[in-house]
């Protein structure tokens, strides 16, 4: 069995494990993006909701120290996302890359649990932004090395991109540029899908 034949495997098993998890959701529906639980769901949801004055009196030390330190990074962090979503708005189309949907990525949907209050739904809020902000700049990234360098690493990476699997060996030579062109190719079709 070749490499990219397991790599096909592996692509194929966790379509089918992610099936499976959406399949096993919480008891709730999506309705025009909406997420709609349950009413049992909703009223156990209620139950375990903390007020604003409980959680100040139970939060721990270190999150109130370390507060501003962490919220004092969202400008930068908007800054990096104004800047891939620049990069690629205007150097995909030259290459002919399709552009990464930051949809995909940046998920904004637990502000709809009932069982958090405001404080812990604007801390859920960042963390989504900010982590999805990381996939979205990621994906963008691996399809730029996908089109200049898709050449794999000498030593194993931990975590490596979705699009690392499918790059050249290192130091496989053999009609590296022919190869490389294949990747183009296939960073194009994407377009059209």
């Amino acid at each position: 069995m070749t490499i990219r034949q397991i790599l096909e495997q592996i692509s194929a098993l966790e379509d089918e494990l992610q099936k499976a998890v959406e399949e096993n959701h919480l008891r709730y529906t999506i309705e025009d993006k909406r997420i709609v639980f349950e009413q049992a769901v909703k009223a156990s949801h209620q139950r375990v909701k903390l007020s604003v004055f409980r959680w100040f009196m139970i939060v721990r030390p270190q999150n109130f120290l370390t507060a501003p330190i962490i919220y004092g990074m969202i400008g930068p962090l908007v800054l990096f996302d104004l800047c891939v979503t620049f990069y690629q708005l205007t150097c995909f189309p030259i290459y002919g890359i399709a552009r990464v949907k930051r949809s995909d990525h940046i998920v904004l949907d637990h502000q709809h649990l009932a069982y958090l209050n405001i404080i812990e739904k604007i801390d859920c809020i960042y963390c989504s932004y900010s982590s999805g902000l990381s996939g979205y700049a990621r994906e963008i990234i691996a399809r730029t090395e996908q089109y200049f360098c898709p050449i794999k690493h000498a030593r194993k990476i931990l975590n490596s991109h979705s699009r690392y699997k499918h790059f050249l060996e290192y130091g496989d030579a053999e009609n590296f540029h022919d190869k490389v062109e294949e990747l183009r190719t296939e960073l194009a079709k994407e377009i059209k899908k």
